[in-house]
């Protein structure tokens, strides 16, 4: 794969940066985005070159339809060409039912949902141009499979980008496949502690959670199985088989302060 060239969204840390430095490890060339994360962005930078490989960072406003397009052409004419689109840039904000409106939907719809769609159709209008074929990969998550009032807007992102993913994948094969990685706990976020994080890792069947390589590892099987468009695989220790109320974070914080 030393030819092909990949874009990682928000690929300057956490989720986004395991996927780049697998992806670069295995001897893809790398362009990320970033837009609030510039140092983390140049630490990035620098490792991935360490791995030989030609790497880029872009800065971009995801949420804007002419930055969001505007990638697509740049890693061309940065790299020659682009393969491989993987849509991890997310925003995750907090609201339920009874508190959503229409700004934190469409927040979350402008970070979430529509920017992957705007880079598939940018990819797609390339390999379809070039002769060639591409491959998007859609950061999801285990809650479409396990619901629960909590984060109500950021999960209404989520499922429209999973119904995307299966539209996408008929309307723009064969030049493109289209499939998802559906992480569960996989690192600390907001005001989750330590504590929180195992009681929340124990409440799932295997026992763990969903590291950051074990994203990556799916997101390149993804990337390199010619046969595989549509599905989305869950990465989440079998988080998705536990029936939850609330979204782990809480039902952690109770577990640790009983």
């Amino acid at each position: 794969m030393s030819s092909a060239v990949v874009l990682v969204t928000g690929g300057a840390r956490r989720i986004g940066r395991a996927i780049a430095l697998d992806l670069a490890a295995a001897g893809w060339s790398v362009a990320f985005s970033y837009r609030h994360s510039a140092l983390e962005a140049q630490e990035t930078l620098m490792e991935l070159r360490r791995n030989k490989v030609q790497a880029e960072a872009l800065h971009a406003d995801l949420s804007d339809e002419v930055s969001c397009r505007a990638l697509v052409p740049e890693v061309v004419k940065r790299f020659g060409r682009i393969d491989a689109v993987v849509n991890n840039a997310s925003a995750f904000e907090y609201d339920n039912a009874e508190t959503c409106g229409l700004a934190s939907m469409e927040h979350h719809w402008k970070a979430n949902t529509a920017p992957a769609i705007v880079l598939a159709q940018e990819l797609y209008q390339h390999v379809k141009a070039s002769g060639r074929t591409g491959c998007v990969v859609n950061l999801l998550d285990q809650k479409l499979w396990n619901p629960n009032p909590d984060y109500f807007s950021y999960t209404l992102s989520k499922a429209a980008l999973e119904a995307a993913t299966k539209m996408l994948s008929i309307a723009m094969a064969p030049q493109l496949r289209v499939s998802g990685v559906a992480p569960g706990l996989t690192l600390l976020s907001g005001a989750m502690s330590e504590q929180e994080f195992e009681e929340g890792r124990q409440l799932n069947p295997l026992d763990r959670s969903s590291p950051p390589q074990d994203i990556a590892s799916a997101v390149r099987f993804l990337l390199t199985s010619p046969a595989t468009t549509g599905s989305t695989i869950l990465v989440d220790g079998g988080q998705h088989l536990s029936r939850e109320e609330r979204d782990v974070m809480f039902m952690a914080h109770e577990m640790a302060s009983s």
